[in-house]
């Protein structure tokens, strides 16, 4: 994530995260970085459907769409940037290797993120399927997609 970091801070803005299943992966990659207490503002690890709701995420959305769905990871992309006051947020959540019984429903081995710009008011959404991977080779590979499309993003402005 350095090139990442070193592009928030050389224009002086900042990031927020609220991840589920990657359980603050991105922002421990982030935090990684030297400098990185300039750009991240705050990270949320919301695992249950609860946490996401008090984080502002519309139950209604849940409901309708599932927990696991881009609608979802949209506004946690959208909430996190809110509360913390940030120029971007990134949301994610989906399934990795594993039932959840308290939401049958969502496809497995399916990922949502979002990355929310606040300049532009536009969401950049991703879907992505994973292999039948261990969780840390998914949290990975979930990491290496938010750098590029983040990368993207900020090399295009």
């Amino acid at each position: 994530m350095k090139e990442v970091v070193d592009l928030l801070i050389e224009r002086k803005e900042t990031v927020a995260t609220m991840e589920s299943c990657t359980g603050g992966f991105i922002a421990h990659s982030i935090t990684n970085v030297e400098g990185a207490s300039a750009i991240l503002l705050f990270s949320a690890v919301t695992y249950s459907n609860e946490y996401k709701i008090k984080m502002g995420v519309k139950k209604e959305t849940i409901d309708t769409y599932s927990v696991y769905s881009e609608e979802v990871a949209r506004e946690m992309s959208y909430q996190i940037h809110q509360f913390a006051h940030s120029t971007y947020g990134i949301g994610i959540t989906g399934k990795m290797n594993r039932q959840d019984p308290n939401n049958e429903r969502g496809e497995e081995n399916v990922v949502y993120f979002s990355i929310y710009d606040s300049v532009k008011d536009i969401y950049y959404p991703k879907k992505m399927i994973l292999p039948n991977l261990d969780r840390q080779h998914g949290k990975e590979m979930i990491l290496q997609e938010i750098k590029k499309v983040f990368q993207e993003i900020l090399l295009s402005k």
